[in-house]
């Protein structure tokens, strides 16, 4: 994981924990049934963040443990499921058996990975016939003011490795997510599928939003109000947005999902 996710993602866990959407019913149930999620199928929930895609899986009956290395976002994550077993580990190096878990999910996480080191391990982690799930919300720029916070960000985050929404979510902008995960040894080819939500936030809960951005949340001090002063402009200024007590945040959702074949 990058210095940027560590610190940023430990400095602004409750932002991060209060303002980031979580996803729609339709995109977890296609995870259920293609990662077989039923009672009792042994599922890591990788990157886990403050746990808001844990939080789906809970009442599914897995025996379900949640592994994150940020000591501020796993604290989010356990008062957001307590009953979840939680773990401090990265993906590249996890603390469990071989061939031990049935699936593993990855929301939101997977461009932070070393890509070689972490399929390698998710080869080792699931048996033959386990299935990996991962899912993104990825910025639905449509609306007016949606295009001018998300292009504040622009300047802030430059090179981060989810610039590029178009499926193209990697450490290499020309490499497509499904590419990469499909051509890791030992898994079939990736099957794909896109859903769209809506976050529906106070204009407070979108500055939060912001805030909880690691690229942001790393600035120095006078840097980082500056950015979040200039957001604030744009929602106390912009038609579709001034004085209104709730914003609607579009989102497309991209879902993948590959077998350990061998």
């Amino acid at each position: 994981m990058e210095t940027v996710a560590r610190e940023g993602f430990d400095d602004a866990a409750e932002a991060y924990d209060r303002s980031r959407p979580s996803y729609p019913p339709e995109a977890l149930d296609w995870f259920v049934e293609r990662l077989r999620l039923r009672p009792g199928a042994r599922v890591a929930d990788l990157a886990a963040g403050t746990g808001i895609f844990t939080q789906l899986l809970e009442p599914l009956g897995a025996r379900l443990v949640a592994a994150e290395p940020v000591a501020g976002m796993r604290a989010q994550l356990r008062r957001r499921v307590p009953t979840v077993p939680t773990v401090a580990a990265t993906a590249e190096a996890m603390p469990f058996a071989s061939a031990s878990l049935d699936a593993v999910t990855v929301a939101q996480a997977f461009h932070w990975f070393d890509v070689a080191a972490a399929t390698a391990e998710l080869r080792r982690v699931l048996r033959v016939g386990g299935r990996l799930g991962l899912l993104w919300n990825a910025r639905d720029r449509r609306e007016e003011w949606v295009d001018r916070v998300w292009s504040v960000m622009d300047r802030v985050e430059k090179h981060a490795p989810w610039r590029d929404h178009d499926h193209r979510s990697t450490r290499d902008p020309h490499v497509r997510r499904d590419d990469v995960i499909g051509d890791a040894a030992g898994f079939a080819p990736v099957d794909a599928a896109t859903f769209h939500h809506v976050q529906v936030l106070p204009p407070a809960g979108v500055l939060d939003r912001v805030r909880g951005v690691s690229h942001v949340a790393v600035l120095p001090i006078e840097q980082r109000d500056a950015v979040l002063t200039e957001v604030a402009s744009i929602l106390a200024t912009h038609p579709e947005t001034r004085g209104r007590s709730e914003l609607r945040i579009p989102y497309r959702v991209d879902c993948y999902w590959t077998e350990r074949v061998a």
